[in-house]
C-alpha cells in the first residue's frame, strides 16, 4: 500500500474524473474506487484501507466517490435529513494518506429541461422526468426480497447510479461494505450479469465499541434507542442451514432504519441445523 502525499485531488466533473483515472492507467497504477454517500466513519475509512491495499501487483490509485444518491430514496424517505459533512470528509480521507482523488459531483443525472443539472429530488420518477434521465438498471430477482420488498425504488437507484460510477471512473477495482448485504450481493450480480471489467471487494463490517454497525445515520438516534439494539449468494430464504448462509435484519429504531447482517459459513454436523 503506496501512501499518498498531500491532500486528495478533489473532482467534480465526470469528464475531468474519466480523464483522471485514465491517465492513473496509464502510468502503470490500479485505479480502486470506494462509492460512498459521505458523512464518513470509521467503516468508511476501512474501506479505504481495503481499497489501497487491493492489488499485488503494483501501485493502486484509490478514488473515493462522495456523492448522495436522490434515486435511491423513495418521497417517503431522508434524502432531505440525510447527514453531510463535505469538509469533515476531506479532512479524514486526507489524513489516511491513502487517497487520491474524491470525486463529489454535484448531481449524476439528466433533469428534464436543465441539461444535466439540477437540484435534488427524493425519487426521480420515470413519468414526471419529460426528456431527462429514464435509463435504470434492475437486478430483478435479487432486488425483490429483504429490504426490497419495502423500499421499490431503492436497489433500482443504487444499481443505475453505481454503473453509473463505473462508467465515469472506470475502476479495475471497487470495494463495498458487507453491511448493506443485499446491496453488496445485486451490485456483485450486476457486474457479472453486465460484464464489467471490475473486481468487487466485500469488506467486513465494522462495529462501535457497543456492537453497534457503523452507519451515518446512528447519529440521529437519541441516548435510547443506542441502548437497546438467506442462502448467502442468491438470497433465497432457508429452512436449514446447510450451505453458506447469512441473516439479515432491517429494523426501526424511532425514526431511523438501521441494517445489519451476520455471515454463517458452516453447517450443523448432522446435515444441518433448522432455523
Amino acid at each position: 500500500m503506496a501512501a499518498v502525499a498531500g491532500e486528495p485531488e478533489v473532482i467534480r466533473d465526470k469528464a475531468a474524473m474519466r480523464a483522471w483515472a485514465r491517465r492513473r492507467r496509464a502510468e502503470g497504477k490500479t485505479v480502486a474506487l470506494v462509492p460512498t454517500m459521505g458523512f464518513l466513519h470509521d467503516g468508511h475509512l476501512s474501506l479505504v484501507s481495503a481499497a489501497a491495499a487491493a492489488s499485488a501487483t503494483g501501485p493502486v490509485a484509490v478514488v473515493v466517490s462522495i456523492y448522495v444518491n436522490p434515486s435511491q430514496f423513495a418521497p417517503t424517505e431522508d434524502l432531505a435529513t440525510y447527514p453531510s459533512d463535505l469538509a469533515g470528509d476531506l479532512r479524514k480521507l486526507a489524513a489516511t494518506g491513502a487517497v487520491a482523488a474524491v470525486f463529489c459531483p454535484p448531481d449524476l443525472y439528466v433533469r428534464a429541461g436543465a441539461g444535466g443539472s439540477g437540484g435534488a429530488v427524493s425519487c426521480l420518477e420515470e413519468a414526471s422526468c419529460g426528456d431527462g434521465h429514464e435509463t435504470w438498471i434492475r437486478v430483478e430477482r435479487l432486488e425483490k426480497g429483504l429490504c426490497g420488498s419495502r423500499r421499490p425504488v431503492f436497489f433500482r437507484g443504487v444499481a443505475t447510479v453505481v454503473a453509473k460510477l463505473f462508467n465515469i471512473v472506470e475502476p479495475d477495482i471497487a470495494v463495498f461494505g458487507k453491511k448493506d448485504y443485499q446491496q453488496w450481493r445485486v451490485i456483485c450480480r450486476m457486474v457479472r450479469d453486465l460484464d464489467f471489467a471490475i473486481d468487487i471487494i466485500g469488506s467486513e463490517i465494522v462495529r462501535e465499541a457497543d456492537g453497534l454497525a457503523m452507519s451515518s445515520r446512528n447519529v440521529h438516534l437519541s441516548h435510547e434507542e443506542r441502548e437497546k439494539i438467506v442462502e448467502q449468494e442468491n438470497l433465497v430464504a432457508l429452512e436449514r442451514i446447510d450451505r453458506p448462509a447469512a441473516i439479515c435484519v432491517a429494523a426501526w429504531f424511532g425514526k431511523v432504519r438501521l441494517i445489519d447482517n451476520m455471515e454463517i459459513q458452516t453447517h450443523h454436523p448432522d446435515g444441518g441445523a433448522s432455523i
